[in-house]
């Protein structure tokens, strides 16, 4: 049997809607992109979205609407995806990495307090896996550090503490003490990835929270300009009778999304709930199988979070990474398709060229040691999932 680590949730129903556009004749940013941000608004219980390439684009766009660039300092976790941490660079400010908690997915938060300098602008927290990082934690260490902050631009002034720029490309659908994913953070960035539990094959969104005396639709309009070379009118606002006209009113990005990846995004939302309960049935089987494994399993569901379920990560007692990468080559051997999530930022040579070194991270090494992510997706039938534990039992019983 062969078991992929993920297939992308795919039906008739996105493909007419996908279909419907292409027939349209307006496959760029337009009408579908517009309803596409209003029903993800709604989602998320946010009064804007805003809908673009990618999750990279999101973040990097959050710190250039605040100001940031050099001089400054945003800090994020050694434990994540490039992404992360490369738009800190774009922007040119200083990149700060700070270790994992022991035995844990998420920033050490003592370490993010004492990593905080008068030239902190931002912290960029991680929602591994889907589930939202410890938010009360991160504003009260940022409330507490308000003698260090001085503001930049308008935003800045206004938010009037470093802001919190959640990069939750993994985390569409997940909740944390009554508050959706996109209503916590100051922004919130998620990814549409073909790999990602709700996607558009390529894409994001970025949210906000409201900003005292700047409206959103005035947040909005500077990420249009900042995303869209800045231009004073998209396309759809130019075919307007008499509308021809516009401004260039800054040399600036091109990070729009098209209505061919916003319709199968519109497709995706109607089925999303479905989606996501799927993901928590897979993973609630998956945690009462290996419940007396020698496993510590990603905790994805408690009494005041509820995670988008997007990656089951183990760690694999008293192994190290050579005998995991055996392990997965076992399972690889059986069809079943594994993956490790992640390989921390300092033990790549762009990161390592900035003048990280991994022995400053001995925690986020830890986790890197020991750990495999097995396959989860939408899709997976109880086939699929009942090999995928029998073969990983027997194969941890063989290392």
């Amino acid at each position: 049997m062969q078991v992929p680590f993920l297939i992308p949730d795919i039906t008739d129903v996105e493909i007419e809607e996908v279909t419907d556009t292409l027939r349209s004749g307006w496959i760029t940013t337009g009408p579908k992109t517009k309803k596409l941000e209003m029903e993800l608004a709604k989602f998320c219980g946010v009064n804007k979205f805003i809908c673009l390439n990618s999750a990279t684009a999101c973040i990097e766009i959050a710190l250039r609407v605040l100001g940031i660039g050099p001089g400054d300092e945003v800090i994020t976790t050694a434990y994540t995806y490039t992404a992360s941490a490369s738009v800190v660079c774009h922007v040119g400010a200083k990149l700060i990495l700070v270790d994992t908690a022991k035995d844990s997915y998420e920033m050490d938060y003592g370490q993010l307090a004492d990593a905080i300098t008068e030239k902190t602008k931002a912290i960029i927290p991680v929602d591994l896996g889907g589930i939202m990082c410890d938010y009360d934690m991160i504003f009260s260490i940022v409330s507490n550090k308000k003698g260090l902050y001085s503001a930049n631009n308008e935003i800045q002034k206004t938010i009037g503490r470093i802001a919190v720029i959640a990069d939750s490309a993994h985390a569409l659908g997940a909740s944390q003490k009554g508050k959706k994913c996109g209503e916590v953070a100051d922004f919130t960035c998620f990814s549409f990835h073909a790999v990602k539990n709700f996607t558009t094959g390529e894409g994001g969104g970025l949210t906000w929270k409201s900003v005292s005396g700047i409206s959103d639709a005035e947040i909005y309009k500077r990420l249009s300009l900042l995303t869209l070379h800045g231009q004073s009118k998209d396309a759809l606002e130019k075919t307007k009778l008499g509308e021809w006209e516009y401004d260039v009113v800054g040399t600036f990005y091109k990070y729009n999304m098209t209505d061919i990846s916003a319709a199968l995004g519109i497709a995706q939302l109607k089925r999303y709930p479905s989606m996501l309960r799927r993901r928590k049935e897979i993973i609630l089987e998956y945690d009462e199988a290996f419940r007396n494994m020698p496993l510590q399993i990603l905790n994805h569901y408690g009494t005041s979070f509820c995670s988008s379920g997007h990656l089951y990560c183990v760690r694999v007692h008293n192994k190290d990474r050579r005998e995991c990468n055996y392990i997965m080559e076992l399972m690889a051997e059986l069809g079943i398709a594994t993956n490790v999530h992640y390989k921390p930022l300092p033990m790549l040579s762009a990161y390592k060229n900035l003048g990280f070194d991994i022995q400053n991270y001995p925690n986020a090494f830890a986790l890197f040691s020991n750990e495999i992510t097995l396959p989860l997706y939408s899709r997976m039938t109880e086939d699929a999932i009942d090999y995928t534990i029998q073969s990983f039992k027997s194969v941890l019983n063989e290392v």
